[in-house]
């Protein structure tokens, strides 16, 4: 298989601003529901999603947890500099990283950054700031600043980790497509109920309608749930600028899998349907394959876990590889090396004409025009994908982050 040929402009359509959903419904399971089940369309709403799960659903969530990656500073000028922290890089691991103390380094994107000639710069200190706020002290340095590259040390005064200065110092990275400002809402709603791994700078937005009573009546149904980490990161705002898909560079993020829930995906990958919540769970589950499929050629005593690209599902030659054994040799390795779980980064991409190897069923929001997320669904449910978002758009379905959902059952 090759790289595909694909024109950006044959996968998009006319999204008006007024559909684009600016704020939550006030209840989570309270958004619409579209159900593509083969070829059939009908809505519902979200909170019924139970009754359309079998028992032979596995349901994976993206358990990440987004994290107030927006602190504005001030330079002795006046002018103002935002930082939007992307990923820690001293330490490199997210855990170790959040639990520093009095510094830490981070890459990031700069707002305003011709303005800031390198100098240290002060958190901002609004005018009713707490005595808190200003005890910590918090401070930039500059430490690279050249091309796409930006590294920038965090000092701060006391012995508060850095997740609290976070909580304590920065907003919430809501969607720039809804074209506010951050409102004290979205620090519970940007954020789905079973966040527990902090590191992502956008919600894995599927999983926002999932409320307690929803997932308490999938486990009345006797519906396994499994986790998996991405962490998501601000590449998944960007938008395809190349006529092409093969122009398109992929944004790199790092995942993990539990030895428990790859175990339980091979139990049941020739069983049950797997039905991944949301497209970070879609690029995690996938990506599992592509390294089980490297691991099982390898062989898993030899194997060293490498990055996943964006093209190896079309150039690699690893399609063969039937599910099963990719999950299997992960398990092997993991056995062999004790290892609890699979960590790792991945950068793919999912395209017409991909075949899923892992992922059976699709839980996902509505999806920008001329955008990945939007091929990936294309993927999936082949050009029936227009007749969804026609169904959407005729019946005032809400779109993007904060909008309404879709369950998408493929044609076998």
């Amino acid at each position: 298989m090759a790289i595909p040929v694909i024109n950006i402009s044959d996968y998009t359509y006319t999204l008006p601003n007024e559909r684009i959903a600016s704020y939550p419904v006030a209840e989570r399971d309270a958004s619409k529901l579209l159900i593509y089940n083969k070829g059939a369309i009908s809505h519902s709403v979200f909170s019924s999603l139970p009754e359309m799960m079998t028992e032979r659903s596995l349901m994976v969530f993206n358990n990440t947890k987004v994290v107030p990656a927006r602190l504005l500073f001030r330079r002795a000028t006046g002018a103002f500099i935002e930082i939007f922290c992307l990923e820690p890089c001293d330490p490199e691991d997210y855990s170790l990283s959040f639990a520093s103390t009095r510094t830490c380094v981070w890459n990031v994107i700069v707002g305003n950054r011709k303005k800031w000639k390198g100098e240290p710069i002060k958190l901002y200190l609004p005018e009713n700031h707490s005595a808190e706020l200003e005890k910590i002290g918090l401070e930039a340095v500059l430490e690279h600043g050249d091309g796409d590259k930006i590294r920038v040390r965090f000092n701060w005064s006391g012995e508060e980790p850095f997740s609290r200065v976070m909580e304590m110092c920065g907003k919430v990275p809501i969607p720039p497509y809804l074209h506010r400002e951050s409102e004290s809402i979205d620090s519970e709603r940007y954020q789905t109920l079973y966040a527990s791994f902090r590191g992502s700078v956008a919600a894995p937005t599927a999983g926002l309608h999932f409320s307690h009573q929803v997932l308490d009546a999938l486990d009345a149904k006797g519906i396994e749930r499994v986790n998996v980490c991405l962490h998501v990161g601000a590449g998944t705002f960007l938008p395809v600028k190349s006529d092409v898909i093969s122009g398109h560079t992929m944004h790199s993020e790092p995942f993990s899998v539990s030895i428990d829930t790859l175990d339980k995906l091979y139990q049941n990958i020739d069983k049950k349907d797997v039905v991944a919540v949301g497209t970070t769970s879609v690029r995690t589950l996938e990506s599992l394959y592509w390294l089980g499929a490297q691991c099982a050629q390898a062989g898993p005593s030899h194997w060293q876990p490498e990055p996943i690209d964006q093209w190896v599902p079309y150039t690699s030659g690893l399609e063969k590889v039937p599910a099963k054994d990719a999950l299997g040799a992960l398990l092997e390795y993991c056995a062999l090396n004790g290892k609890d779980k699979i960590v790792d980064r991945t950068r793919i991409i999912i395209v017409p004409p991909y075949r899923y190897r892992i992922v059976s069923n699709l839980i996902t929001n509505f999806h920008q025009p001329n955008s990945t997320l939007l091929l990936l669904v294309a993927a999936l449910i082949g050009e029936d994908w227009r007749k969804v978002y026609s169904y959407a758009l005729d019946n005032d379905f809400r779109f993007l982050s904060y909008g309404d959902s879709s369950l998408l059952i493929p044609r076998r």
